[in-house]
């Protein structure tokens, strides 16, 4: 696996169109926190509302999960990503709708949890993953996808991260790795060892999703081969994170598995 340096301090109709990744909307009880994830205690709240569109909530020790809405265009879906702390810094993974909930989630990570945001990674091309990259661009922050990402994005006419990443590679606190096609044909998995949380991304639906969303990019086929990669790969995931929808464990691998017969 490459290693790659992060500069630290001191160290879908209308889905399908635009490019998002949505189930049919339906929504699942909510979840315990992180369930089966380690806890530590920890100082200051476990949730906040950064805006009225944006919250954030811890998963885990050093492990927060974001939650962005949609415009009215996208009928105000949710999307998950996460903020990864890496000593006195933090890495983003997939930044939200659009640049403002970025720019949002920057001023969070730096103002409230002291830990600026560093570098970022997006998981596939769609909007709902890459929409925030011109306002961590226009910071000077690195952000990071598959080259397969890179030229979908342009095609689309997406934002476009402007660093690559290998299909298997460490990222600070992070691994990312690439499993196969499924959603996409770009998307990539992100492992956080010390937490034993995965950040599966469209990849992975929820457990109340009733239908695989947004197939207009998916490889179907391939999609059962790629999620049992997943599972051998990271045999100690506790807590597993969908691209919307609420977080689970080990059995959203298998529920996504039974959407595909």
């Amino acid at each position: 696996m490459v290693a790659l340096p992060l500069p630290r301090l001191h160290l879908c109709a209308l889905l399908l169109l635009g490019g998002a990744c949505a189930s049919t909307p339906e929504r699942a009880a909510p979840a315990p926190e992180a369930a089966a994830a380690p806890r530590a205690q920890a100082e200051g709240p476990s949730e906040y509302t950064v805006a009225e569109d944006i919250h954030v909530r811890r998963l885990a020790p050093g492990v927060w999960l974001h939650t962005t809405l949609a415009g009215e265009d996208f009928g105000r879906y949710p999307a998950n990503g996460l903020l990864i702390e890496d000593g006195e810094a933090s890495l983003l993974v997939d930044m939200g709708w659009n640049a403002r909930h970025a720019e949002q989630l920057l001023t969070w990570a730096r103002e409230t949890l002291r830990r600026p945001v560093r570098a970022a990674v997006v998981t596939h091309f769609h909007v709902d993953r890459t929409g925030g990259v011109p306002a961590l661009v226009a910071q000077g922050l690195p952000v990071y996808g598959l080259e397969d990402t890179v030229k979908l994005a342009k095609e689309r006419g997406m934002p476009v991260p402007p660093r690559t990443v290998s299909q298997d590679q460490a990222l600070g606190p992070i691994e990312v790795f690439f499993p196969g096609a499924g959603h996409a044909r770009d998307n990539l998995v992100v492992w956080h060892k010390d937490s034993g949380v995965l950040f599966g991304g469209c990849f992975v639906k929820d457990g109340a999703a009733k239908d695989l969303g947004n197939v207009a990019d998916a490889d179907v086929a391939a999609w059962p081969a790629s999620l049992e990669r997943t599972r051998q790969r990271f045999p100690e995931m506790q807590v597993v994170v969908p691209g919307h929808g609420q977080p689970g464990g080990p059995e959203l691998l298998t529920h996504t598995r039974a959407l595909l017969h």
